[in-house]
């Protein structure tokens, strides 16, 4: 295995680890469901417990499918999809800085997940194995096209803030 491969892995399997933690939180950390679904209520998504099971669910799926190295394209478009939601409704009005509750964090999983997906997930997965690995424009472009129809999808349907009071 050479150092191109060694570096995809260790990409993949740290990005991995971060969703499946950040979804077992979203679960089963301080308010579990039920905290998760007010938070995203808080918001401006309605629905909040379908919303905390799905990104429950997306952000645990996705995490194991980048340990994986399966479905790298996908796997990388939920990632973006879910840094993308939580970035524009929870994060954008803070500025940049993680510190002040900005978007800098969810900017940089994005951002590693796009070029994850661009790269390919290494020699060591099962997208390599099976011979299934999409790499390069196409790659991104699925993990773009993705995410992007996600985000597009789960806020049309669900997004409904609140008026700013006068």
């Amino acid at each position: 295995m050479d150092v191109t491969d060694t570096a995809l892995t260790l990409l993949r399997l740290i990005l991995g680890v971060i969703m499946i933690a950040h979804g077992i939180n979203h679960w089963l950390g301080g308010g579990r469901i039920a905290g998760t679904a007010g938070w995203f209520g808080g918001l401006g998504l309605r629905n909040g417990t379908l919303q905390a099971w799905l990104s429950v669910v997306t952000e645990i799926g996705a995490g194991a499918l980048l340990l994986f190295g399966l479905f790298t394209p996908l796997a990388c478009a939920a990632v973006i999809s879910v840094m993308l939601v939580a970035g524009l409704l929870a994060h954008r009005r803070n500025g940049f800085f993680v510190f002040r509750e900005g978007y800098e964090y969810v900017l940089t999983l994005a951002v590693l997940a796009l070029a994850l997906a661009l790269l390919g997930p290494g020699r060591l997965s099962l997208d390599h194995a099976a011979g299934s690995a999409v790499t390069g424009w196409a790659g991104g472009g699925i993990a773009i096209g993705g995410a992007a129809a996600a985000t597009a999808t789960l806020l049309a349907v669900f997004w409904r803030p609140q008026p700013a009071p006068s």
